[in-house]
C-alpha cells in the first residue's frame, strides 16, 4: 500500500509514506488507515482536520484522493503515532482487589477509562501502561489494555481489569451472559417510585452525538436493548437517592433511562441540568459502588464494594440523607 522513505529509521525524521501504485486513487483517510492501523478512525479524522498530515507539502483533506508517487508526511507530535497508551506514573487510582488474574480499580471522577490514541492521556489505560505494562497485550485493543468495561468520565467507581487473555475472555463472557452484577448509587431529580424497572431500548441521538435516546419502534436506526432496575433508599427536598442495577450494559444506560422517566441524575449536564449550587457538585451524581462476578480462575463468587467519594457524600449530608 505504501512505502516508507529511506530515512525513516532516524528518530528525528518525520513519519513519511510514499503512495504506491496499488493505492492510487484511494481516499487519504483510508490510505492512512492502512498505514496506521493502530489509530482509531476518530483519531485519524482529528489529526487530518488539524492539518497534521501533509500531502506533497500541503495540508491533506480527509476526502481527497491520493495518487501514486504522492508523499504523505505526519507533522504532529510523534507520540501521537505510538501503538499503545503512554505510561503516566502520576495516575494512581485505588486498587481494591488484585491477584494474578485481575485488578479491581476505584476510578476517580473526571478520569476517562481509556483513550483512542497516544495523544489521549490521564486515563486508566495510562495507569496500566505505567504500572502493568505486561497487560498492554491483553484484550481486544491496546488502547483498552485488559479493560473489561468502561465508566463515563464523570462517573466514579469500580472498573474490572484482566491481567491475562484467558481471564479477559472469561470475564467478557460473564458480561455478555449478564452474569456480572453492576450496582450504582445515584441522586436524581424528583421523587421516584419506591422501586421500579426501565426496559427501554436505546439508540444514538443523531442530533447530539453526546447522547443516547429512547429508540422509536420500527425505525431503522440501530438500537440496543437496555434494562435498568432501581430501588429508592431515601428522599429529601425533591430529590431521590437510588440504588441502581444495570442488567444490560449500553452506553449512558443509567443516565438516559432515568432522564427518560423525568428523573435525570443530579448534575448531569447532558441529560438534565447542572447541580444546584448548594450541593457544590462539578459532575453528575453517579457512582459504581459494587461489582459481583465469578473469579475467572476458579469461578468462586466475588463481591467488591467501593465507598461513596467525598464530594458525593458531602452532597448527601447537605440534604440530610443518611446512607
Amino acid at each position: 500500500m505504501a512505502r516508507r522513505m529511506a530515512d525513516q529509521a532516524r528518530t528525528d525524521a518525520p513519519e513519511t509514506w510514499t503512495v504506491s501504485a496499488t493505492s492510487h486513487g484511494a481516499r487519504l483517510d483510508r490510505f492512512l488507515r492502512g498505514c496506521l492501523p493502530n489509530l482509531s478512525r476518530a483519531a485519524l479524522k482529528a489529526a487530518i482536520s488539524a492539518g497534521l498530515f501533509r500531502v506533497n507539502d500541503r495540508p491533506g483533506r480527509k476526502g481527497e484522493r491520493v495518487a501514486a508517487g504522492d508523499t504523505v508526511v505526519f507533522v504532529g507530535p510523534r507520540a501521537w503515532l505510538d501503538e499503545s497508551p503512554l505510561p503516566q506514573e502520576e495516575i494512581r487510582p485505588a486498587i481494591l482487589y488484585e491477584d494474578t488474574e485481575l485488578l479491581v480499580i476505584d476510578k476517580p471522577a473526571h478520569v476517562a477509562t481509556h483513550g483512542f490514541s497516544a495523544r489521549d492521556v490521564n486515563t486508566l489505560a495510562n495507569f496500566v501502561a505505567a504500572y502493568y505494562p505486561e497487560i498492554l497485550d491483553v484484550g481486544r485493543s491496546r488502547w483498552e489494555p485488559g479493560l473489561i468495561h468502561r465508566l463515563d468520565r464523570e462517573t466514579s467507581g469500580l472498573v474490572l481489569i484482566a491481567k491475562t487473555q484467558t481471564a479477559f475472555e472469561h470475564l467478557r463472557n460473564q458480561f455478555r451472559n449478564r452474569v456480572v452484577g453492576k450496582h450504582y448509587l445515584a441522586l436524581v431529580e424528583g421523587v421516584t417510585e419506591v422501586e421500579g424497572s426501565i426496559d427501554m431500548p436505546l439508540a444514538h441521538d443523531r442530533r447530539d452525538r453526546r447522547r443516547m435516546r429512547p429508540a422509536v419502534s420500527q425505525e431503522r436506526q440501530k438500537n440496543w436493548r437496555a434494562l435498568t432496575r432501581y430501588r429508592r433508599r431515601a428522599t429529601a427536598r425533591g430529590f431521590s437517592f437510588l440504588e441502581v442495577q444495570m442488567t444490560t450494559g449500553v452506553t449512558h444506560q443509567v443516565r438516559a433511562h432515568l432522564a427518560a422517566r423525568n428523573h435525570p441524575i443530579v448534575g448531569d449536564r447532558v441529560y438534565g441540568h447542572p447541580a444546584p449550587a448548594p450541593l457544590a457538585l462539578d459532575r453528575h451524581f453517579l457512582h459504581a459502588f459494587r461489582l459481583e462476578f465469578l473469579h475467572p480462575g476458579d469461578e468462586r463468587p466475588m463481591v467488591v464494594d467501593s465507598k461513596l467519594p467525598a464530594d458525593l457524600d458531602r452532597a448527601l449530608k447537605i440534604l440530610a440523607i443518611e446512607i
